[in-house]
């Protein structure tokens, strides 16, 4: 258990997720000769350029062939590679989700899909590019694990931590800078969800960016003598089901906030924990069907209503 009340939020500093991707590619590399990585034309913009410098007889660049990424990753692992494969996240799991199910989900072979400039910040690129959909897209299928690191400290160990776990794996990256809110000593391990900051008021859960969001509103809360808990969900499939059970049964009042359309995404997997376990009061904080846009990932999030403002605004309507 981690309590932030008191973090100075000045003291953030900032980096992209798929920066942390990058060196934990790396270090992964490093600890096993049987990791490889392969590429669709994208290695600069998703990180992978360092372990292909690095190791150069592990990398293979398809080109802009999504279908072939996953599919030729599916036949190197099953000959005992650990495979990781990138692209834009519109393009994968968003062009080749058939290849992804078919050939790695239904033989659950241990291939790593990762998904970069996933989310709004992926700003200015767009609707085309923004990919919105991806958790729903992969929460679906049989065998996957989900992971949305919250920051590129947490992407780094979900890296090496992925590449020595057996199963099929979908990491969310995104494009543009987020703060980072973890230390090198913050814990990470696949299907655990942890307390961020510990409140008795009302439950936050938050995953991947979003994090910090949640973070500062609580912080704010706090000051104003509202006292939430926030749990930061990295791992979207499987669910921590036993840390966000206990919190709840003990606020009674659940808010979940996700960069990420709500149909099918973290507030959606929550949801059905309660309903079968502990029905509660709930608000899902996301982007609600619609598509994206261009801008800045600060203007995209004002638009969405996925501020820490926003979060406040909630958090006082449902205690009122």
């Amino acid at each position: 258990m981690v309590d932030l009340h008191l973090l100075d939020e000045n003291q953030w500093g900032s980096e992209p997720t798929r920066k942390g991707f990058g060196k934990g590619l790396v270090r992964a590399g490093e600890e096993n000769d049987q990791v490889v990585a392969l590429c669709a034309d994208l290695t600069g913009s998703t990180q992978m350029e360092p372990f292909a410098l690095k190791f150069p007889e592990r990398f293979i660049e398809v080109g802009i062939a999504e279908q072939n990424l996953v599919t030729v990753a599916s036949g190197l692992a099953k000959m005992g590679k650990i495979p990781f494969t990138s692209s834009y996240a519109a393009f994968s799991p968003g062009r080749n989700w058939e290849q992804i199910r078919t050939t790695i989900c239904l033989n659950d072979q241990k291939v790593v899909i990762v998904g970069s400039h996933a989310g709004l910040y992926t700003g200015p690129d767009g609707a085309t590019h923004q990919a919105l959909e991806d958790i729903a897209l992969m929460r679906v299928l049989p065998n996957m694990v989900v992971i949305a690191p919250g920051d590129s400290l947490e992407a780094e160990k979900a890296t090496v931590a992925i590449a020595k776990d057996k199963r099929p794996t979908y990491i969310r990256l995104a494009r543009d800078n987020s703060p980072v809110i973890t230390t090198d000593k913050t814990p990470f391990e696949i299907g655990k969800a942890y307390v961020y900051s510990v409140g008795r008021d009302l439950t936050i859960i938050s995953t991947g960016v979003m994090t910090s969001v949640a973070l500062q509103a609580a912080n704010k809360l706090f000051h104003d003598g509202i006292d939430v808990e926030v749990i930061h969900c990295p791992t979207i499939k499987p669910l921590d089901a036993a840390t966000i059970l206990t919190s709840v049964r003990k606020t009674g009042k659940v808010i979940t906030i996700e960069e990420a359309q709500i149909n099918g995404g973290l507030g959606g997997a929550i949801a059905e924990l309660l309903s079968e376990n502990l029905p509660t009061k709930m608000i899902r904080m996301g982007v609600q069907d619609k598509f994206g846009q261009s801008g800045t990932p600060e203007e995209l999030l004002e638009h969405y209503g996925l501020t820490a403002k926003h979060v406040m605004l909630n958090v006082h309507d449902m205690l009122d």
